[in-house]
């Protein structure tokens, strides 16, 4: 049902990765970047690299850098599966070439250009370089066997709400509405009491026609797997991005929008379950968006190739703590 990866599996193979020798991944890139001219699909790959990477010119680090190597698991404290997902690729690039990186849920424009998870959409955001990090909690995708039409006319909204206070706003306009399932699966001071609930597979999730999407501290983590399903997601427009593109995800063709307040969230339901086609033509468009982040080798190519943008861009300084 869930595409997500055991912990344990994900730490094992990423350990492993770090022990193989970097010179034979140096060795590689080359023959790997080389063959990207001849595919067909070159001009969505640069389209993605320059999406995630808007460096036009050249630019200084400021002295905020790190050297590749220098950039050890025993060095970097905290955020030990982004310090994964960004050495998986970083290995294959000189150990001289130096760069900067602000792990963690990213909701700033870091002051010089640095390897992000997630940046806000508005605004100027070159500085922050996008890669698919933290991609064992989100980039999970699933294996929905309940059509849409079969499936509970309710929306689900089982979360996190610590430090959220948007999320706490919806609690508090919606916990007790006959329409709606939700509920805190963290314990805190700040949460009352009433709206603890267990936490529940994402199998159960996809009982229902609607499941929420609201962001955290940046994005919606469950985002990439309804959007895999045979359930709507329905949120706000989204304010932060991954490398899962949330700028550009088109309101009502691939998920369902509603106001920043909540206030149509039942009017949008309701349209949605008297139009079944309308909502079913919605989850094709979100499945056929999902499709273009399975394919391993070309996600691996992108990633290289934001990778070496940002080396070519950068002008090296000596290595220190970024």
């Amino acid at each position: 049902m869930s595409g997500k990866k055991p912990n344990f599996i994900y730490y094992i193979e990423n350990f492993a990765r770090y022990l193989y020798p970097k010179f034979l991944c140096r060795l590689r890139l080359s023959r790997i970047l080389s063959k990207v001219g001849k595919r067909e699909d070159l001009e969505y790959i640069f389209d993605r690299v320059n999406y995630y990477n808007k460096l036009d010119n050249r630019y200084s680090l400021e002295n905020k850098g790190i050297s590749i190597k220098d950039f050890k698991y025993s060095k970097i404290k905290g955020s030990s599966a982004h310090f994964f997902d960004t050495y998986e690729y970083t290995r294959f690039f000189p150990v001289t070439d130096t760069f900067s990186f602000v792990f963690g849920d990213v909701m700033h424009i870091p002051s010089v250009p640095s390897i992000v998870k997630s940046r806000p959409i508005a605004g100027d955001n070159r500085n922050s370089i996008v890669l698919k990090l933290g991609k064992c909690r989100h980039f999970v995708f699933v294996k929905d066997k309940i059509p849409f039409r079969q499936k509970d006319n309710k929306i689900i909204f089982y979360a996190d709400m610590i430090g959220k206070p948007h999320r706490i706003d919806f609690m508090r306009k919606y916990f007790t509405h006959p329409e709606c399932i939700c509920g805190s699966i963290k314990d805190h001071e700040s949460v009352p009491k009433e709206w603890m609930v267990k936490k529940i597979s994402i199998k159960k999730h996809l009982e229902h026609k609607f499941i929420l999407a609201l962001e955290g501290k940046d994005v919606a983590t469950n985002l990439k797997w309804i959007m895999s399903s045979n359930s709507l997601a329905v949120m706000p427009r989204p304010k932060y991005e991954t490398w899962f593109m949330e700028g550009r995800l088109i309101p009502d063709f691939h998920y369902v929008e509603i106001r920043n307040d909540y206030s149509d969230l039942f009017e949008r339901m309701h349209y949605y379950i008297e139009h079944h086609d309308e909502a079913e033509q919605i989850i094709k468009n979100a499945n056929e968006y999902i499709a273009q982040f399975r394919k391993k080798k070309r996600e691996r190519i992108i990633s290289l190739m934001v990778l070496q943008k940002y080396f070519n861009k950068i002008v090296t300084h000596p290595s220190t703590n970024p």
